[in-house]
């Protein structure tokens, strides 16, 4: 692992309070300069996590290294880190450059005055906010409020920002113009970031790496391209955008195909090492709703057919969302359950609109079904498919 400044490494940290284990033998490395998300639904340990780092709470096993060195025992405010909280924890009776100011003000040896002025007028402007200097808190937006936050968490130049989910008290329009502006901001700065969210969108847009938790323990740690294609369960897959989980017993293979089990006597082909799974332990085929496509029905074709590359099955549409660029069906499969499916509209006449009640078929490829091991439900789901946009989930 380098030892270079803002390099950090997490070796095996479990933390007990009381009884309990909030987090569970994590451990990870990360390069500096990378974006990294700890990404996991309430409870499961990512703030602690990022408390740990920070020096807000000190691991029961294990170790944490910043920059190469052992960070135990060392208090928050000694260590090359800042943290932006997910209230902000702005000074309310202080102006912008007082704000952002105040960390440098209380540095040792002291600066001098010129140089804090210099560094302050530095950050404000990478944060877009030259001209506010004077403005009260409470003369601030929600998004000038952050940026605050950052700057007065950038200007004594630490070697770690952590963030904890401090997009969550914005509006859902300022939210994804800020998802945009910390990436960038963080490309700019080149400073290694440990962000913590519960919403998958969040991570999914911002991060190099991201961390899926459970349960204080961390399931699946890659790319966001790498987790969305290739969920390593059914946890991962159901937590991380919209997924169709087709549940059922891992019955062999037949070819390079793996097959599955479900229930009614439904047999479906996917991708997956045979190694990864023992006959009759239960998986489940995941496959996004844009990878399956929907087009009218074909009145000679069987309900559930097969070929080299496809499988195909008949349905009917009982319910159509129109979202401008998209549209969201879900279809009734026999023996199958509801079945969610996703189309982009290219153009206004690029893409038939099926109707409510009618009858269609769907297909997709058997490269794009994963058969995963099915650990269970991430929050809640029919056990044959889940859409959180279709059922109110926020994840």
């Amino acid at each position: 692992m380098s030892a270079e400044r803002g390099a950090v490494e997490v070796r095996a940290v479990s933390k007990l309070f009381g009884s309990v284990k909030a987090v569970d033998g994590v451990g990870f490395n990360l390069e500096p300069g990378t974006f990294f998300a700890l990404l996991g639904p309430s409870g499961c340990g990512k703030t602690t996590i990022l408390r740990m780092i920070a020096g807000f709470e000190e691991p029961s096993e294990g170790s944490i290294l910043i920059g190469g060195e052992p960070v135990e025992g060392i208090p928050p405010y000694q260590r090359p880190v800042n943290t932006v909280f997910q209230d902000y924890a702005l000074f309310p009776h202080m102006n912008v450059v007082d704000n952002v100011q105040y960390s440098l003000q209380q540095t040792r040896p002291k600066l001098e005055k010129d140089e804090i002025t210099r560094r302050v007028g530095e950050v404000l402007d990478l944060v877009q906010l030259k001209g506010l200097e004077s403005r009260r808190m409470w003369e601030l937006s929600g998004g000038q409020q952050q940026r605050v936050a950052l700057a007065r968490a950038l200007v004594s130049r630490p070697q770690v920002l952590l963030l904890d989910e401090p997009l969550s008290a914005l509006d859902a329009k300022l939210r994804a113009e800020m998802q945009t502006e910390l990436k960038s901001l963080q490309r700019e700065v080149g400073i290694t970031f440990v962000f913590v969210t519960h919403d998958q969108e969040e991570a999914m847009s911002m991060a190099d790496r991201v961390a899926v938790m459970k349960a204080g323990k961390i399931l699946q740690d890659d790319s966001p391209e790498s987790i969305y294609d290739f969920p390593v369960d059914t946890f991962v897959a159901d937590f991380v955008g919209s997924m169709n989980l087709f549940r059922g017993r891992f019955s062999g293979t037949e070819g390079d195909k793996a097959v599955v089990e479900c229930e009614g006597g439904v047999r479906l082909l996917g991708t997956a090492p045979s190694a990864e799974h023992q006959p009759g332990s239960p998986v489940a085929l995941a496959v996004r709703p844009e990878r399956i496509g929907i087009s009218p029905s074909d009145p000679n074709s069987s309900p559930i057919a097969f070929d080299d590359a496809r499988t195909r099955v008949a349905g009917r549409v009982v319910h159509r969302t129109f979202l401008g660029d998209h549209l969201t069906y879900r279809v009734q499969v026999d023996a199958m359950g509801v079945v969610t499916v996703r189309t982009t509209r290219t153009a206004p006449a690029a893409t038939e609109m099926f109707a409510t009640d009618e009858e269609v078929t769907l297909d997709w490829a058997h490269e794009g079904a994963r058969v995963i091991p099915d650990v269970g439900r991430a929050t809640n789901g029919n056990g044959r498919g889940s859409d959180p946009e279709m059922e109110g989930r926020n994840l």
